[in-house]
């Protein structure tokens, strides 16, 4: 199948063997490219019309006690300037994000085991109660059933959780033999059977990936049918053992941006920091692959920059909440606009 013939069966929402998936995802010719997003454009404005959604990111604890080889708040991490933000801290982060215009706040830590389910419980009741139209929106890893249960049930709304590869011998890769990728993906299981908007996702071109570990992905993705897919370049980090690993592909992250729009048309799906930070202008470009979601960041200055998951993070300028007029305006210029409402997903 050629493919153009490829790209027209993923839009009619029939998804392709694991073998055609990977060849659709290399050795694309630039107006292969072109046509793909092209055709994504035209789904996503079918479903969301012209709006970009945007979402406050609060990244409220760089702690983690996992040691995962590709980031750089790990457990290990020699140099991580470790910070948590207190209770009154979060929901000041709220405050300002309100009288921004955003309509979604997305809570994002590493797991922190002193963040308990008593603690973030108390966290997001009083956001719901002080902020009842609003979305809220965690991620904070795996977590026991019953925990997820009771943020939902506090008032969370949706959950990202990155499966990061659908593959087993790739996630051994990436992470140390205590977690499983079983056990993420009865997570991510989990949160969809309580109700939550669920997001799942994963690095592009992150060490030991192929065609077919993507392809997997994708196909992961297509039974899943979360409502939200996070997609970015993977980027290496000074402190962590893919320190000198080849940072991922603008081109391929844009590429699956726009073959998971035509497969999930639904779908929220972010054009990310990372993209941001590997190109000046990432995120309009992943807006015209298909994106429809930006996450500026609302934590406060003093910490932007001690959430450094990867190298060269982009934490000042028009990705941050301050300059929400900055981002419209890019917006804009490619012929999108920026939305305030909570941007849910429309099934």
């Amino acid at each position: 199948m050629d493919r153009r013939k490829q790209i027209e069966t993923l839009e009619k929402n029939h998804i392709l063997p694991q073998e055609e998936l990977a060849a659709l995802i290399v050795g694309a010719k630039p107006e292969d490219d072109a046509y793909l997003f092209a055709r994504a454009r035209a789904v996503r404005e079918r479903v969301y019309g012209k709006a970009v959604y945007m979402r406050g990111l609060i990244e409220f604890t760089n702690y983690c006690k996992n040691d995962c080889y590709y980031c750089g708040i790990r457990r290990s991490a020699p140099h991580a300037e470790r910070y948590r933000l207190s209770e009154e801290e979060i929901l000041d982060c709220c405050e300002v994000g309100y009288g921004l215009g955003f309509r979604t706040f997305v809570l994002q830590g590493g797991e922190d085991l002193y963040f308990t389910d008593e603690r973030m419980v108390s966290i997001v009741t009083q956001i719901r109660a002080r902020w009842p139209d609003c979305a809220l929106t965690l991620s904070v890893g795996e977590r026991a059933r019953g925990s997820y249960e009771a943020l939902f049930a506090a008032g969370a709304n949706r959950y990202l959780l990155r499966h990061e590869t659908a593959d087993e011998a790739h996630y051994a890769r990436l992470h140390p033999g205590e977690l499983s990728l079983e056990h993420r993906k009865r997570c991510l299981w989990d949160l969809k059977e309580i109700g939550y908007q669920v997001g799942c996702g994963f690095m592009v071109g992150s060490p030991g990936q192929t065609a077919a570990c993507l392809a997997e992905d994708l196909q992961f993705i297509h039974e899943l049918k979360p409502h939200m897919v996070g997609i970015g370049p993977f980027v290496p980090q000074c402190d962590t053992p893919f320190a000198g690993e080849a940072q991922g592909s603008l081109e391929l992250t844009l590429r699956l941006l726009g073959i998971i729009r035509l497969m999930e048309p639904c779908v929220l799906l972010p054009a990310t920091t990372a993209l941001g930070t590997i190109h000046p202008h990432g995120r309009e470009k992943g807006i015209l692959a298909g994106a429809n979601v930006v996450m500026p960041n609302l934590s406060p200055q003093t910490v932007r920059k001690k959430y450094m998951l990867y190298d060269n993070k982009i934490c000042t300028g028009d990705e941050a909440a301050e300059c929400v007029d900055c981002l419209r305006q890019r917006i804009a210029s490619i012929g999108y606009e920026l939305s305030g409402s909570r941007g849910d997903y429309v099934n």
